[in-house]
């Protein structure tokens, strides 16, 4: 993964005599471009995990931050999303009636699909798929 450091500095006028930093580690998760690039990536050896998400999708938003930190917990496992909107082919394909979905794929099989922004189940399916390395 390429990682970006980021470091936030905010002054107020309102309260002159504080300043908050924090440190921002982003994780930088791919997005699919092409049904090619799609097939090729779900056929792998590595399982690989997909965010089928919309711009206009306000849960797809909020789980958007937990999966890009999650990719970071999760090295074994390749992260990637698909803007549904963009990839009609992809989503169609895959079946997605939901947004957010989760779907993890390996050797080119479903092996399993998250549909909603639930943190704790998206990294439940995540421990999942780590497993399927062992």
């Amino acid at each position: 993964h390429k990682f970006n450091r980021i470091v936030i500095e905010w002054r107020s006028a309102i309260f002159p005599f504080q300043t908050i930093r924090s440190i921002i580690d982003i994780a930088m998760v791919e997005a699919i471009n092409s049904y090619e690039q799609f097939r090729e990536l779900i056929n792998g050896e590595e399982p690989v995990i997909i965010d089928f998400y919309a711009d206009w999708c306000g849960p797809c938003k909020v789980i958007s931050p937990v999966f890009e930190t999650l990719s970071k917990r999760f090295g074994t496992i390749k992260f990637r999303k698909v803007n549904t909107d963009e990839q009609e082919q992809i989503s169609e394909e895959v079946g997605i009636r939901a947004l957010p979905t989760f779907v993890v794929f390996r050797k080119g099989e479903q092996v399993e699909k998250l549909v909603g922004a639930n943190p704790g189940k998206l990294e439940t399916t995540l421990t999942n798929a780590s497993s399927l390395l062992a």
